[in-house]
């Protein structure tokens, strides 16, 4: 592989390349980090460490980096037909294949989809739908959409204003009116007394407690993931969601499940709906679809919203450029062939997911872990100060102490990436990785930890 001149990269990107998230200052003073290459479950950056990637590249690259298939997919359709759009009454033949494959896979309320760019373009279109929908039905008053507090829906302005991260909300102001936020069912943060099962009735009972503060009547939708992910794999007690679907039900609202980084096996399952024992009216996805090789997004659209908007809305005024883009969607089908395949979500659900907790469970044994939650491909743990006889009565560490972030910079210095949430480290890696590969990210994690720990120490903080 050519030699990469890493100072010279990382100088061009200060000078030109503004990031997603970042403080740029400081990016500057220390420079990025460039990644060259990828194989498998691997990375490797311009100085040659090889990393473990603990991230999927952002909760995405579900069958490993280096397809050839994948690359070969994307090559002949882009001999064939690089790009046509689908308005106008055209379409193309990936975009119709991929359209019925996903109808294969999905729950059997879904018989419709329309594609995006990203997941933040396919929960802006949820909003134009959602409130379509009502005014088709004669309800136009009945747009408000409920959502939930350090829930992520993506950083348009629409998605920002879905998504309950305060820290968004705080820039770029004001907000799409009509849509208000609960507490998340964090069981670590709201349980305190109470058992899992018990918080989560509770927790569901704040929509039903919104929705009337609101007037049923007003109320659109409740959109949620099935497990919160960049809020910090908040993992809902198990009798959470079927109390929210009740809450719908009687309501008649429409049920809004954001899959974008639940869909396409994460979690053990195509959809993360399916084992939550919902059943939505409309599914948010992108990322898993293509693996990440490719940007695709889009929204599965039930039944009951479909039939509306097919059958006596007329022209559904929206759309983008790339809907359907064929290169997009020939990767997609590329990608849920080799799923198919190699059984990866079924791995993910009775062999490497179990494994994958049960190792993960291990972790909470080190003195700075309070907490460790796992379900399918997604993990996360609670780094605490002091232990305590249950998880609510650690001592945590003052969020300006910033030891999610020391300890993240130990996890690549250990060669695996793991994220930083505040204090809680989570992980989302490719659903082809195995069992051995598994022990070695725990063991890579463990190291991390202990090398944190020993750094609080030398700062005064453990």
């Amino acid at each position: 592989m050519e030699k990469i001149d890493t100072r010279a990269i990382q100088q061009l990107d200060s000078a030109h390349y503004l990031h997603p998230f970042t403080d740029h200052l400081a990016l500057a003073e220390k420079g990025a980090r460039v990644m060259v290459r990828g194989d498998g479950i691997w990375l490797w950056d311009s100085e040659g460490n090889r990393i473990l990637d603990g991230m999927s590249g952002l909760w995405c690259v579900n069958i490993g980096y280096g397809r050839t298939s994948m690359c070969d997919a994307v090559y002949k359709q882009m001999q064939t037909l690089p790009f046509y759009n689908s308005f106008f009454n055209t379409t193309n033949v990936p975009a119709v294949q991929l359209a019925a494959k996903l109808v294969e896979i999905s729950p059997p309320q879904f018989n419709h989809v329309f594609f995006t760019g990203s997941g933040s373009e396919a929960n802006d279109t949820i909003v134009r739908m959602v409130r379509r929908y009502w005014e088709l039905k004669g309800q136009p008053q009945r747009h408000v959409i409920v959502s939930r507090k350090n829930a992520y829906h993506g950083s348009t302005i629409a998605g920002t204003s879905l998504g309950g991260m305060a820290g968004m909300h705080a820039q770029g102001g004001p907000l799409v009116p009509g849509i208000v936020h609960i507490d998340q069912p964090s069981w670590v943060e709201h349980g305190h007394g109470m058992s899992q099962d018990e918080f989560g009735l509770v927790a569901a009972g704040w929509l039903e407690e919104r929705i009337k503060e609101l007037g049923p009547d007003n109320v659109a939708a409740f959109i949620g993931e099935p497990v919160q992910g960049a809020g910090g794999v908040i993992v809902p007690p198990r009798t959470y969601w079927p109390e929210v679907q009740r809450i719908c039900d009687k309501y008649g609202i429409l049920l809004i499940a954001d899959e974008v980084i639940c869909g396409f096996g994460r979690l053990g399952r195509w959809f993360g709906s399916e084992l939550m024992g919902i059943k939505p009216d409309l599914i948010a996805f992108a990322k898993g679809v293509t693996s990440g090789y490719i940007p695709l997004g889009g929204v599965l659209v039930g039944d009951r919203v479909a039939g509306v908007l097919t059958g006596e809305g007329g022209d559904f005024n929206h759309g983008f450029t790339y809907s359907g883009h064929p290169v997009a969607c020939a990767a997609a089908l590329e990608n849920i062939r080799i799923m198919q395949e190699e059984g990866l979500v079924q791995k993910v659900s009775e062999d490497t997911g179990p494994y994958l907790k049960q190792q993960f469970a291990t972790l909470g044994e080190h003195p700075l872990v309070g907490y460790t939650d796992s379900l399918g491909f997604v993990a996360g743990l609670n780094l605490v100060r002091t232990k305590g006889a249950t998880v609510h009565d650690c001592e945590v560490f003052d969020g300006d102490d910033g030891v999610g972030m020391i300890c993240r910079a130990h996890m690549f210095d250990a060669g695996i990436i793991m994220r930083a949430v505040g204090d809680r480290m989570i992980i989302a890696p490719p659903l082809v990785m195995t069992r051995a590969e598994i022990d070695d990210m725990i063991g890579r994690i463990r190291l991390a930890l202990d090398n944190t720990l020993a750094e609080l120490r030398t700062l005064g903080l453990a």
